[in-house]
């Protein structure tokens, strides 16, 4: 029931600051993984969707650490991310510009409007104050609004 209500938005989440969906894809399943160890022991007054979305942001991280760490072949072509029901779909084009974005403001781009945290607990994550928090988010929405539109990116 859990990963039924907020899977898509613990996985919107993932891709967004990931950028990677294969990447995006690992941070989800080990976000869940964790989660359903740790839950026995979450309070029962918990937001479970905040509780997941940190959780999803500390695995995004250890999955981009582990990303940098990693050569990059150059001779095959990327495997191809799973599609089918995966949300998101038919987004590639938004994602990409998502991706473009520097960290910070796409980092608050997913946690206030995707996973809808308030500017607080952006900041709290992502280091800073709900205002500069605020800030990253509004200049990464001005710099989408610019580059994308829809059916039409850059």
């Amino acid at each position: 029931m859990i990963v039924e209500r907020h899977g898509p938005t613990v996985l919107r989440v993932c891709r967004a600051v990931l950028g990677s969906a294969a990447a995006a894809e690992d941070a989800w399943s080990e976000t869940f993984l964790s989660a359903m160890q740790a839950y026995p022991d979450l309070d029962p007054d918990a937001n479970v969707e905040a509780w997941l979305v940190t959780i999803a942001h500390r695995k995004a991280v250890d999955q981009a650490r582990a990303q940098s760490r990693r050569p990059i072949p150059t001779e095959e072509l990327p495997e191809a991310p799973a599609t089918e029901g995966v949300p998101g779909d038919g987004e590639s084009d938004l994602l990409e510009e998502i991706k473009a974005l520097p960290l910070k403001q796409r980092q608050s781009i997913a946690y206030h409007y995707l996973a809808g945290l308030p500017y607080a607990e952006v900041a709290a994550m992502v280091g800073g104050s709900p205002e500069a928090a605020r800030k990253a988010a509004s200049d990464g929405i001005a710099a989408l609004r610019k580059t994308y539109r829809k059916g039409q990116p850059r």
